[in-house]
């Protein structure tokens, strides 16, 4: 696919990307990849941050980008709502990209307030509460990083679909590489990401109890930071399984991980399309899913991967033993998934893809808005 962007401006572009925290999380992920990725020719990048959460600061930090935090307390605080808008309307600049629910709410009416030049705003999950049906008119693009979740806020929020696109994420396929000579012994199923409702990790949990109990030698490891984390362990305790799972909190570097696995299981309840998946599959590793949200867009069933329905550790235990229990397949699957994470969903592509959305967003503010002030074409 041909993602790249021709264009010539008088200077770079002013823009922002405005996130709730850095936090370990696939959105902190994505923002970081656009930080390190996209051309610095066509765009000077700052990263604007609402409240506290270092997790992930020194990869932004790497990227050579300044950083602004608003506060660093754990919740978005009013003082750090009024900076931002202090800050907005002294410098508004020339693109802001706001990502996650609180920056979609604040940043971009704060943007509109102020007369931002370009407002591109984000769906990146189906649960998000952030009063789109009113707030999509302030946004000169509307970027969505599944065909579900465009259909979605398209038919539920009537945001016009010229203004929207599709851009999935992307993974670092240079980065996220197979080792087969990490693979672990034991069979081993990998969760990986947030412990907190939506994304539902005691049904994984309670699948590999299943599958536990058909595979002795099986081990389930479960890596995220969140509020279910105490109640998974207490349950793995209550039914002995304590020696066969084991539970941490989320990491910088998932890959040692990722190449000790034998597959990874993911058991949201709703998703856009997460980037554990899609590193999954650049490791060479296939992946039991949720057929919710954008994960039957990149998971083909029966090639790169299983799609059970939410709620089902029954069906989640037995795909899992399907996969575990045959090692062609298996190899079959995690070959393939990797063939495809190169071939669509490469860090290249998907920067492409966003610079072509921005510079879409800017020529949108030119010509419906009659904007004079960013920088000349």
């Amino acid at each position: 696919m041909d993602s790249s962007v021709s264009i010539k401006i008088r200077k770079p572009l002013t823009t922002v990307l405005l996130l709730q925290d850095l936090d370990y999380g696939g959105t902190q992920r994505y923002a970081t990849h656009l930080l390190r990725h996209l051309n610095r020719e066509l765009f000077d990048l700052e990263l604007w941050v609402l409240r506290g959460g270092e997790d992930m600061l020194p990869i932004a930090e790497e990227c050579q980008v300044k950083v602004s935090y608003f506060c660093l307390d754990s919740w978005v605080t009013p003082a750090a709502l009024y900076r931002l808008f202090k800050k907005l309307r002294a410098q508004p600049p020339d693109i802001i990209y706001t990502l996650t629910s609180v920056p979609n709410i604040w940043g971009r009416l704060f943007s509109y307030i102020v007369g931002a030049p370009v407002i591109v705003s984000s769906w990146r999950g189906r649960k998000e509460q952030q009063f789109e049906s009113i707030l999509w008119h302030a946004s000169n693009r509307v970027i969505c990083n599944a065909e579900a979740l465009k259909r979605f806020v398209v038919q539920r929020h009537s945001v016009d679909p010229d203004r929207t696109e599709v851009i999935p994420n992307g993974v670092d396929t240079e980065h996220f590489t197979p080792d087969e000579n990490l693979r672990t012994e034991s069979p081993t199923i990998l969760y990986l990401g947030r412990m907190a409702g939506i994304k539902d990790p005691m049904t994984a949990l309670r699948a590999f109890e299943i599958l536990s109990s058909r595979v002795p030698s099986a081990k389930m490891l479960m890596i995220g930071n969140g509020k279910l984390q105490t109640q998974l362990k207490s349950y793995a305790v209550k039914q002995n399984l304590s020696d066969r799972v084991t539970i941490m909190p989320g990491v910088s570097d998932v890959r040692p991980f990722l190449r000790k696995a034998w597959l990874l299981s993911l058991s949201s309840l709703s998703e856009g399309l997460p980037n554990v998946i899609l590193e999954a599959m650049s490791c060479g590793l296939p992946v039991v899913v949720t057929a919710v949200g954008g994960n039957p867009e990149v998971v083909t069933e029966g090639v790169t991967g299983l799609l059970v329905g939410p709620r089902d550790p029954e069906r989640m235990a037995e795909a899992m033993e399907k996969i575990i229990s045959d090692p062609s397949l298996r190899d079959s699957m995690g070959r393939k998934a990797r063939e495809t994470a190169i071939r669509k969903y490469s860090i290249e592509t998907i920067t492409g893809l966003t610079e072509k959305a921005l510079i879409n967003a800017c020529l949108d503010a030119i010509h419906r808005k009659g904007r004079t002030d960013i920088a000349d074409y």
